[in-house]
């Protein structure tokens, strides 16, 4: 479908619909993939296809073949299964898609070592790095052709009245709309969240994430590698660009004091920095683009649903990127969602009822607990420093490194297999 004709067909939905079974809010990549999946999954309900509406205050990226985009997702196998169910996958696989069949991790102050391979376990691949524009982009045309989802962008709410038997919003240019069910996929620093006053368990870790895509000296051989120091985690994930791998995104976790050093030196001195942090991975680091520096915090919600509003990925749980499990922990909350939606659908229950979303509630909040108390685990085992730790540490990796079927059991684990 052409864009104006998608553009025609957004301007009447608008003048059809004010009343929704769903408002999401937020169409980044969480967002936009519950939206997609909602519509879909819907047709098949015997009470008919949702009515959805999803509104973003920001206009979408824009995609762009010349240039890596520094914002990159590690997708596993199961998310991108989900994401084939949204239909998506095929045309994020068009514009770019960087698969990876291996990966291994270090520890710097020690031999420890790990690796990982996809041929151990039997699949193509350990996952895919995907850059946020072109799954987002994909999302956006696929919505655009669904007739059961207006979209609503450039636009903000600015009142909320939530009563017995609907949700009522009222956007900044005066569009009133009402739903069952109101879906906050609005990020890390999530505005529903803020207003409903859901209380959240946070702190800060300290550290800044330096963001940015490298070009180096060797190619990457399509592995991830991770590399743990003292300060923080530095991670390389490998870029394909038509067959060229000589480029990586990288994610770089610092305290706060030496990622500010860092991001003050000039490209030629961060490339060396860089090049003596990677141990020379790679070789050397020849060119790198422009660079964001990322303040982490993480962030927890004690309950993720009230009636008739539900919390989604960031919104509901953020953590240290150090794993790259962000965006595959919210993609497991909106199918866990889907799946609890739909049993109430099909059961005629009010999809606001706290019956239907205190099920997603129960069975996403332990796993996404374990996981970020995981992450929080390796960040600290690595931060220590005594000589005994140390130890241990790189025996525990080493040892590991030898039980193949441990080793593999956990890369399918993290995989969602």
């Amino acid at each position: 479908m052409g864009s104006s004709k998608r553009e025609s067909n957004r301007k009447s939905s608008r003048e059809r619909n004010s009343q929704y079974d769903v408002i999401v809010v937020g169409a980044g990549m969480v967002g936009a993939a519950t939206a997609c999946l909602f519509a879909k999954d819907s047709q098949k309900y015997k009470s008919g296809p949702l009515k959805i509406a999803l509104i973003e205050s920001r206009e979408s990226p824009q995609f762009n073949p010349q240039q890596f985009d520094p914002r990159v997702a590690a997708i596993t196998e199961k998310s991108r299964q989900l994401l084939e169910r949204c239909g998506v996958w095929d045309a994020v696989a068009a514009k770019r898609v960087s698969s990876y069949g291996a990966m291994e991790v270090w520890d710097a102050e020690g031999t420890g070592r790990i690796k990982f391979d996809c041929h151990d376990i039997h699949q193509p691949s350990l996952g895919h790095i995907v850059e946020n524009s072109a799954l987002v982009e994909a999302l956006m045309a696929e919505i655009a052709d669904l007739e059961n989802v207006d979209l609503y962008c450039p636009a903000a709410i600015t009142e909320y009245q939530n009563t017995e038997d609907r949700l009522n919003i009222v956007l900044d240019d005066g569009t009133h709309l009402s739903g069952n069910l109101l879906l906050a996929a609005d990020g890390a620093n999530s505005a529903i969240r803020e207003h409903f006053e859901f209380e959240t368990v946070e702190w800060d870790y300290g550290h800044v994430a330096i963001v940015t895509t490298i070009k180096t000296e060797q190619p990457n051989q399509r592995t991830a590698w991770q590399r743990f120091m003292p300060s923080g985690p530095l991670a390389l994930l490998p870029l394909d660009n038509s067959g060229d791998l000589h480029h990586c995104s990288i994610v770089w976790s610092q305290d706060t004091a030496e990622a500010e050093r860092l991001m003050s030196l000039d490209d030629e001195q961060f490339c060396s920095a860089l090049s003596r942090a990677s141990e020379h991975c790679l070789g050397d680091v020849h060119e790198v683009e422009k660079r964001f520096a990322i303040p982490l915090r993480q962030r927890h919600a004690k309950d993720y649903v009230i009636p008739r509003v539900a919390l989604i990925g960031d919104a509901a749980h953020s953590i240290h990127p150090l794993a790259g499990q962000g965006v595959n922990l919210g993609f497991a909350d909106i199918e866990v969602l889907a799946e609890e939606i739909a049993r109430g659908a099909n059961r005629e229950i009010d999809l606001g009822d706290l019956s239907v979303l205190k099920r997603y509630q129960r069975r996403r909040k332990p796993e996404n607990l374990a996981t970020m108390a995981a992450m929080e685990g390796f960040k600290r085992l690595f931060a220590a420093q005594p000589p005994a730790v140390r130890l241990l540490r790189n025996m525990g990796m080493s040892t590991l490194n030898e039980l193949t079927p441990v080793k593999n059991q956990l890369i399918k684990i993290a995989m969602g297999l």
